[in-house]
């Protein structure tokens, strides 16, 4: 059994990529960095991809991480829009299997359900939870880069630590069956 490994999150997209990593000893994960490429003045849509490619590439050259958690792609109505998020997604994928890393890839609802409880909790709510969990001094002014970590954290918690499909019927229990996340 492993007792130490990175995980790299990814909030892929095509105006900002975030992503966050984390330490994991035994069963306790630690803050390592958060931040963001910002890709909104690449007007090149390829540029963009490569540069998204490069990144994670570079990412994982410095930091080695064992494993990376990518945020899926939600269901929208803008059909351009979901292609662009799929191929950024993609080229993040790619770079990291390129490396013989493992990917995984979580739901927007589950990594906000992982990280809160609630799966409609909006990104404030994920970045002040992630804040308390990692003690994060100061959160970032753009949440992608929470959003990238959130990816990481809920890797790290979906990794046989919680069961699927297990559901609460309200925060006691949560708190009762997850004391383990709890910080006191």
């Amino acid at each position: 059994m492993v007792t130490e490994k990175i995980i790299l999150g990814i909030d892929p997209g095509t105006s900002i990529m975030g992503f966050g990593i984390i330490k994991v000893v035994k069963k306790s994960m630690s803050f390592v960095q958060m931040n963001e490429l910002d890709l909104r003045k690449v007007t090149d849509p390829y540029i963009k991809l490569r540069k998204i490619f490069e990144r994670t590439i570079e990412l994982i050259d410095t930091h080695q991480p064992d494993e990376i958690a990518l945020e899926a792609p939600f269901f929208g109505k803008n059909v351009q829009s979901m292609l662009k998020l799929g191929r950024a997604q993609g080229v993040a994928m790619a770079a990291g299997l390129s490396r013989d890393i493992p990917v995984f890839e979580y739901a927007p609802l589950k990594i906000k359900q992982s990280i809160t409880g609630k799966g409609s909790a909006s990104k404030e709510q994920v970045a002040r939870m992630l804040q308390s969990l990692l003690g994060i001094k100061e959160l970032p002014k753009n949440l992608d880069m929470t959003d990238g970590l959130a990816a990481a954290v809920c890797h790290f918690y979906n990794s046989d630590r919680i069961e699927v499909g297990k559901s609460y019927t309200g925060w006691a229990a949560f708190v009762k069956q997850n004391e383990q996340r709890i910080k006191k």
